[in-house]
């Protein structure tokens, strides 16, 4: 654990009360969730989460549950961050593409060093700039090819991934030009309409 990963951590006394939140998401949903890598909690201590938010629901922007945004979309429960960046365990080097409707993912991902680019949903499959880390804040039906092209070979996907109206973690490489999806865990995840399979007729 670096210096100011410790100063992070173990702040004394709190400031504000959003402060105080923090330290008790940290400490009453990250931690007793397995998430305790201190690079991780050091990012979650370090980025006011209020700020990411509308402002109806500041107030609540510590719960543990996905709130919703402006535009349709919702931001993730604080412990599906929690996971994504534990499995993902950016290092500095890395070019991390950020899929997300909100910018709160790519805030903690930028404390890690990292060179941080995000996408919106909608854009995410448009040509862009190749990264080695592809995070997606929200669960998918399905990987665009177009996405997968701005993954470089050998890079790392973590993402949500949706079946059968279950979402998972899930966390998969780029080998041979290809990439598959590992499930990993069962976790509340927020679909992203934009990644939705194409529904096929029944009769």
């Amino acid at each position: 654990m670096t210096i100011l990963e410790e100063r992070l951590l173990e702040t004394a006394r709190p400031a504000t009360p959003e402060q105080a939140a923090r330290r008790a998401m940290i400490d009453s949903q990250l931690r007793v969730s397995g998430v305790n890598d201190p690079a991780v909690l050091a990012a979650f201590a370090a980025v006011a989460r209020e700020d990411f938010v509308p402002a109806g629901l500041k107030a609540n922007a510590y719960i543990d549950r996905a709130l919703p945004l402006d535009d349709g979309h919702m931001l993730p429960a604080p412990l599906v961050h929690g996971r994504i960046l534990s499995e993902a365990a950016p290092r500095a080097e890395d070019a991390v593409l950020v899929v997300s409707a909100n910018g709160y993912l790519a805030a903690l991902v930028a404390t890690f060093g990292c060179t941080v680019t995000q996408a919106s949903p909608a854009d995410a499959a448009k040509k862009g700039a190749v990264a080695n880390l592809i995070l997606i804040d929200g669960a998918i039906e399905q990987l665009p090819a177009g996405l997968a092209a701005r993954l470089a070979e050998g890079g790392r996907i973590v993402t949500g991934l949706m079946e059968r109206g279950v979402s998972r973690l899930a966390a998969g490489t780029k080998i041979g030009g290809e990439v598959s999806l590992l499930p990993l865990a069962e976790i509340g995840i927020p679909a992203l309409p934009e990644f939705a399979a194409p529904r096929r007729w029944s009769f």
